[in-house]
């Protein structure tokens, strides 16, 4: 992810991040809810929710609000029966599009990630014409001014960790989806404080646009991000550190 400016993404993503957190919490709901129906209720034998459950507890969703999605999942509570979709698509300027989804209507969903693109300057792609560019891995991001780089780096790797590097005031750790929630674990165990935490889709390379374009593709994923059944978009769009969204 060094090199892409993932500070600035970052400071996007927050921007709108409180005057959303109410459906951020109806979406991590979601995933909890179809993690224990796949893999059972106990995060210690279901790797999927105990990633999950530490996503909502970096959320600071309220430990009741996990606890009945769990049992929506496991048959204990009635529930919702989701399926997972994801799309492919391009933005304006040949941005690729990962939208992973978690719907009860998938006609529904369907038309209106299709309506957003098209209002928005860009096309559903083929299965496999944008996802063969990225590769899911965990992410743990912090502060560079808040966090001391060689002892981050120490500790992550001792942990499991991929990769740690820095760039532009944040320090990333990268892991592999299986390693995600034993590293976060530990990190936060041996006291680091995260910014943000998550399993996503990493560009292996980036695309680079002018302001205007940026901010189109930007406006773009918003609206994208915002729909009821969109869970997360990833984006191969690079978006420098002096860029400031109108």
């Amino acid at each position: 992810m060094s090199g892409h400016s993932k500070w600035a993404t970052i400071k996007h993503k927050k921007g709108a991040l409180d005057a959303k957190r109410g459906k951020l919490f109806t979406k991590i709901i979601r995933e909890l809810t179809i993690a224990a129906r796949q893999g059972g209720g106990d995060p210690e034998m279901n790797p999927r929710l105990r990633t999950v459950i530490l996503k909502a507890k970096a959320a600071n969703m309220p430990k009741d609000n996990m606890e009945k999605a769990i049992k929506k999942g496991t048959g204990d509570l009635e529930g919702v029966d989701y399926t997972e979709l994801q799309y492919e698509a391009y933005a304006p300027g040949g941005v690729g599009l990962i939208i992973d989804t978690l719907t009860d209507n998938k006609n529904r969903t369907a038309a209106n990630i299709k309506s957003l693109l098209t209002k928005g300057g860009g096309q559903l792609a083929a299965q496999g014409a944008v996802s063969y560019q990225f590769n899911r891995k965990g992410l743990i991001t912090y502060n560079a001014d808040e966090v001391d780089f060689d002892k981050l780096f120490e500790a992550a790797l001792e942990a499991g960790a991929e990769d740690v590097s820095e760039e532009s005031k944040i320090i990333e750790v990268t892991t592999e989806p299986s390693d995600f929630a034993n590293v976060l674990e530990s990190l936060q165990g041996a006291g680091f404080e995260q910014i943000e935490a998550e399993l996503s889709m990493v560009p292996d390379t980036t695309v680079e646009l002018e302001h205007e374009k940026i901010t189109k593709v930007l406006h773009l994923i918003d609206k994208i991000e915002d729909d009821d059944d969109v869970q997360s978009v990833a984006s191969n769009l690079n978006i420098p550190d002096d860029y400031e969204m109108v």
